[in-house]
């Protein structure tokens, strides 16, 4: 048996595949804490006061651009250990997608910026208390929002308002998706309740290969029906 055969038959087992994925995942995890960790740092420092909510919410802004590489470099992998390149893919898509991810996930954090400090003032509003059950569902419901057109963005290249318009219908088109992203949200929030939003750092690469793998049908129909094949 020749070296090319052994060689093929090694890179192409599922052991080979989990390894690939494992690797993967680290990989793309480190880069994203390296790209988002300006911010992160200031995070996990800041008080958690209504008026700190507008610099927590500019503490993310690098969290975008680097969580766009990662779907990048997730949708992109190699699935053989002859075949790993995640962290060309992952700068790839950063250079790619830094400005198209930024215009979604900018307006998402003046949004939750609004609502925070709404919340945080709210005993001082003197608002019923139906306003804020509102305002959460409304950062819920842009936080789905931007998860969806996060993934479009940075797997399609879309005008923002086209990416907007895609990201609102497939909260509808996809409910299975919908449903399956709003359990990864109450987890998320539920790591950065119980221990910090560090914590939810660490699971970057996990919780974006899960919404990219939510997002399937998804991709699937933007690319079959709003892109030339």
């Amino acid at each position: 048996m020749s070296d090319v055969t052994t060689s093929r038959k090694f890179g192409t087992g599922p052991l080979s595949r989990a390894s690939a994925l494992i690797y993967t995942l680290l990989v793309v995890e480190l880069l994203v804490l390296l790209t988002a960790v300006p911010g992160l740092v200031v995070l996990v420092l800041l008080d958690r006061s209504a008026g700190n909510v507008p610099l927590m919410a500019a503490c993310l802004l690098p969290a975008g651009p680097a969580l766009s590489a990662a779907l990048y470099a997730l949708r992109h992998r190699g699935r053989e250990l002859t075949e790993l390149r995640p962290a060309s893919a992952f700068w790839r898509g950063y250079r790619l997608n830094f400005g198209a991810a930024m215009k979604i996930w900018v307006p998402w954090l003046v949004v939750l910026a609004l609502v925070g400090t709404n919340l945080g003032n709210f005993s001082a509003a003197g608002v019923p208390g139906w306003w804020a059950a509102l305002l959460v569902v409304l950062a819920a419901g842009a936080t789905l929002w931007v998860a969806n057109a996060l993934v479009i963005t940075s797997l399609f290249a879309f005008r923002a308002v086209d990416v907007a318009k895609l990201a609102a219908y497939s909260l509808g088109r996809f409910p299975g998706a919908t449903l399956a992203n709003g359990c990864l949200l109450i987890v998320a929030g539920g790591v950065t309740v119980v221990a910090t939003e560090a914590a939810l750092a660490l699971l970057a690469s996990v919780l974006t290969a899960t919404l990219l793998w939510n997002s399937r049908a998804m991709v699937t129909e933007v690319q079959q029906r709003f892109t030339r094949q």
